[in-house]
């Protein structure tokens, strides 16, 4: 062979051997490193930041760069700031207090009133949303940022005073320099991502901290260094990762589950710790609030400031697996289509986006009209924070005839529709395209259960028991049914603990307060090990109430755990009157009455308008015989809430027992008339009897009777009345009244015979 045949096959060998070198490379890297196998699961992810998600996701970043999420919250600077800080001055129409807003070495400050009342030189240190409004936080002691009540209007550029406009001094705790304006808990949580509260309820103090100021892609995907350390090596050379070792599994993601990802930041609820951003059980973070009196009109439509879950999951879409998604592109959260098209994405256009179905035109008088678009009947909204227009999210079929009943709104008479319009005049037209037929709504049964109607648990326990029926609503209904203790209600709760729902399972370990000892050990004792953290919590916290040790010694240490995460929970959250108000409540609960004590008065201190918290220190006073300072108290709540009935009764007790007649016999009666509450008027009727006034003792007793005519107690005050005031025709016609009514009745059969002898 020639020297130059030699060289070319020593050549050729060498590059066979470089091409094989090439191929094997990343297994060689592979080995090097050990074999393939999934990342230890010991290495908990951790944040990384948006940031260095940019380079292999560009379209996604690019779209959240853009979003609302992004400018969530930011650092004020030039770029940020929207505000005219020019040497501006605003006054406020509602407390006159004259407000300047002004730059001073690139940093921006405000003049304003202060925590004593009077102007101080603020600076502003961080932006907060952008649009329709953006807000201002300025840092204050103890590691707190309060938010300004004075924002700015994006779209007329202009400063205005943001609701609620009834804080007109710093004592209250919705002034801006109180504790219901503290970023640190009430906004931090939804605005930035992987927030820590850091709040020391010894000290009073945050040390709040974020790993980004905005909610950024972890605030969704969770933490993301595992993705990246998978994502930076070549692609033979990633280990086995599940999910690409995201921490959240965003792909695929059934209805509950994405609404579980948006939930804790898109509804009104309480928080049990810090958001980690793993997309856990609902439950196991948060509890939602349900439709209560103040959040939601009875009928579910959003009253309050209650964002958007609690609407959604009433909803026909909702039980029909739609997604927040299926409307809303995730990354840019804008709509995926404009106007009708973005539900005929669903729904047939040729059925549903016509005259013959919405009645209404595109113009009117020769201009444009909005009548005729799905979402102004079907999700009329409401104006927040003055100037937010935000729609409802239950997506429900207008009813003017629900409206008429209750008084609630409805789409047709919504502003810039119909509302120059009497509502008979919409009912009148609805039916006309409509018809008649109209099917009952739970609304009506809320209502009714909200306002303590006789008999209106029947209807609950049908709602309660309606698996067909958003689970929210049959929540609902159980918290009312607390209100009607009888057999019927106990047994629809004790099934209710077995439901499938957690929301329901804890609502009704909530509502079972009125149990006896053996049953409460019997039907919560078992919730201990529900799989969801708030049932165990609300299983601990009722099981307290009785001695430890008449639980079985099987269960003390699942208890103990209980009663651990129900405390950890409530010291989370000790900077707001309710969590205190609830540690004072497991301290009763624990015969710790000096902790009671204590935690109740920080209660007060915190929200002086927090009246639970009176009226449990109250009780508290009243046990320790102080029971001048439990007269003070509940006065103050009366004063501040006429309309609270059960006080009334509480104080009517206490006045009663005092040997305060006359102030009692007016409480009682209050409470009786409010609350419809047999026992209110009973009690009144015998304090009547100690003032020496017969007559209205007698009508106290026959009011009390209307309401419980199967009280052999009542009926026999009533009758002891007549027979002492020589009125023994009265007491026979009596019991022949309700003889004719209950032919069974002891009492009454008694007294006839005894009268005919």
């Amino acid at each position: 062979m020639s020297q130059l045949s030699t060289d070319t096959a020593r050549w050729e060998y060498i590059a066979l051997i470089a091409a094989i070198t090439i191929l094997l490379s990343p297994f060689m890297y592979m080995l090097q490193s050990g074999p393939m196998k999934p990342l230890p699961a010991q290495q908990q992810a951790q944040f990384v930041g948006s940031e260095k998600c940019k380079d292999c996701h560009e379209t996604a970043y690019s779209k959240w760069k853009d979003s609302d999420h992004h400018k969530a919250m930011a650092v004020a600077n030039d770029s940020t700031m929207l505000g005219d800080f020019n040497e501006v001055r605003f006054t406020d129409p509602y407390n006159h207090v004259t407000s300047r807003f002004y730059r001073k070495d690139d940093k921006f400050f405000v003049e304003t009133e202060g925590p004593d009342g009077k102007l101080g030189e603020f600076e502003i240190t961080y932006t907060f949303g952008v649009y329709p409004l953006q807000q201002y936080l300025v840092p204050f002691p103890g590691g707190r940022l309060q938010c300004l009540n004075i924002a700015w209007n994006v779209d007329k550029k202009q400063w205005y005073r943001l609701p609620p406009y009834t804080v007109l001094n710093p004592s209250d705790w919705l002034h801006w320099t109180n504790k219901g304006q503290t970023w640190n808990v009430m906004c931090a949580e939804c605005h930035s991502t992987n927030v820590t509260k850091g709040y020391n309820a010894q000290t009073d103090e945050y040390h709040t901290t974020w790993s980004e100021i905005d909610v950024g892609c972890e605030a969704c995907h969770g933490p993301g260094s595992h993705h990246l350390e998978w994502a930076a090596k070549p692609p033979l050379a990633r280990r086995q990762a599940n999910n690409f070792g995201l921490v959240v599994n965003t792909r695929n993601m059934t209805s509950d589950e994405l609404i579980t990802l948006c939930a804790p930041c898109h509804s009104r609820r309480f928080q049990l710790g810090d958001n980690t951003h793993t997309n856990e059980k609902l439950l196991d973070l948060m509890v939602p609030e349900l439709l209560n009196e103040g959040l939601y009109y009875p009928d579910g439509q959003i009253l309050d400031e209650v964002y958007v879950y609690g609407s959604f999951v009433q909803s026909k879409m909702y039980q029909r697996g739609v997604r927040c998604s299926d409307c809303h592109d995730i990354h840019s959260l804008k709509l995926h289509k404009e106007k009708n098209a973005l539900c005929t994405q669903c729904h047939r256009a040729d059925v549903y986006d016509t005259k013959l179905h919405h009645f209404h035109k595109t113009t009117f008088n020769g201009k444009p009209s909005e009548g005729y678009l799905c979402v102004k009947c079907h999700m009329p909204g409401r104006y927040y924070m003055g100037i937010d227009y935000r729609p409802d999210h239950s997506l429900r079929i207008p009813r003017p005839d629900v409206s008429a009943e209750l008084g609630t709104p409805n789409a047709c008479s919504a502003k810039g529709c119909h509302a120059d319009k009497p509502l008979s005049w919409n009912i009148e037209n609805y039916t006309k395209w409509y018809g008649e037929t109209r099917k009952p709504h739970y609304g009506s049964v809320i209502a009714a259960g909200r306002a303590r109607t006789p008999g209106a648990n029947t209807e609950l326990i049908h709602i309660a028991d309606d698996s067909l029926l958003p689970a929210i609503v049959r929540a609902t209904a159980l918290n009312l049914l607390r209100i009607y203790p009888d057999e019927a209600s106990r047994t629809c709760l004790a099934k209710a603990l077995d439901d499938p729902d957690a929301l329901i399972r804890c609502t009704a370990i909530r509502s079972l307060e009125y149990f006896d000892a053996e049953t409460r050990l019997q039907r919560i004792a078992p919730k201990l090990y529900d799989p969801v953290k708030a049932v165990r919590m609300e299983a601990a916290i009722m099981l307290s109430m009785l001695p430890e040790d008449r639980l079985r010694k099987d269960d003390r240490d699942a208890f103990k755990k209980g009663l651990s995460e129900y405390r950890e929970a409530m010291l989370y959250n000790a900077d707001l009157a309710p969590q205190r108000y609830n540690l004072g409540n497991l301290a009763v609960n624990q015969k710790d009455d000096a902790s009671a004590s204590r935690e109740y008065l920080k209660a007060i201190e915190i929200d002086s308008m927090f009246y639970p918290a009176k009226v449990n220190l109250a009780m508290l006073y009243n046990r320790q015989g102080r029971n001048q300072e439990a007269e003070k108290l509940l006065r103050e709540v009366l004063q501040q809430h006429p309309e609270m009935y059960e006080v009334s009764y509480s104080l009517g007790l206490l006045l009663a027992e005092m040997q305060h007649y006359q102030d009692a016999a007016f409480y009682l009666g209050k409470a009786g008339a409010g609350m419809h509450y047999a026992r209110a008027y009973y009690n009144q009727g015998q304090v009547l009897l100690m003032l020496n006034e017969p007559e209205q003792a007698e009508q106290a007793f026959q009011n009390a009777l209307s309401l419980a005519p199967q009280s052999q107690e009542i009926f026999g005050a009533l009758v002891g009345l007549y027979l002492n005031t020589n009125q023994p025709e009265k007491a026979k016609i009596l019991a022949e009244t309700i003889l004719r009514r209950n032919p069974n009745h002891h009492a009454a059969q008694e007294l006839l015979k005894h009268l005919n002898n």
